[in-house]
């Protein structure tokens, strides 16, 4: 059993509360032990950083991020813990930017954008329509989808204002 001072030890949990810290690592323990994985101070360290982040991150940046609090973490366990999250469903691998595999800790079907000036990714906040998806359309049965946009971002438009448009 993984005891919160260990955890504590290795950064995973720095919430002011300790019932707080012992609410979320109990939870996140749980979600894997759901999913038929081991609660490793690696995985849950992995889940913490992913628990309401909205960057879209790519294993690199989890790697860099958590690794200053858990010297043990690999990047390969980075991306073995990813691997395993996607296919369980808990988190959605993004094949959005041709230089590396971004992460959504959302695994509910949305659509996302690439800044193709800073390299952010973004969910896409507006709905996009599209026909009879998911659904049958002309004998294809649609199970799910997942829609890319491409552009440049609020942020750089502002930085860097395009007069083509």
């Amino acid at each position: 059993m993984i005891r919160l001072r260990t955890l504590k030890e290795e950064g995973i949990v720095n919430r002011k509360s300790k019932g707080q810290e012992n609410n979320r690592v109990s939870k996140a323990a749980q979600e894997l032990r759901s999913m038929g994985l081991r609660a490793t101070p690696q995985r849950l360290a992995i889940i913490a950083y992913l628990e309401g982040n909205t960057s879209h991150p790519c294993a690199e940046q989890i790697y860099d991020a958590v690794k200053p609090g858990m010297p043990s973490l690999s990047l390969g366990t980075v991306y073995n813990t990813l691997d395993e999250l996607a296919r369980k469903g808990a988190i959605q691998e993004l094949v959005i930017d041709p230089k590396k595999k971004h992460v959504d800790p959302n695994p509910l079907p949305h659509n996302h954008f690439l800044c193709e000036k800073c390299g952010k990714v973004y969910d896409y906040p507006d709905p996009v329509k599209l026909l009879n998806l998911p659904g049958e359309n002309k004998g294809f049965v649609v199970q799910s989808y997942a829609l890319n946009l491409y552009g440049i971002c609020p942020t750089c438009r502002k930085a860097r204002p395009r007069t083509d448009n």
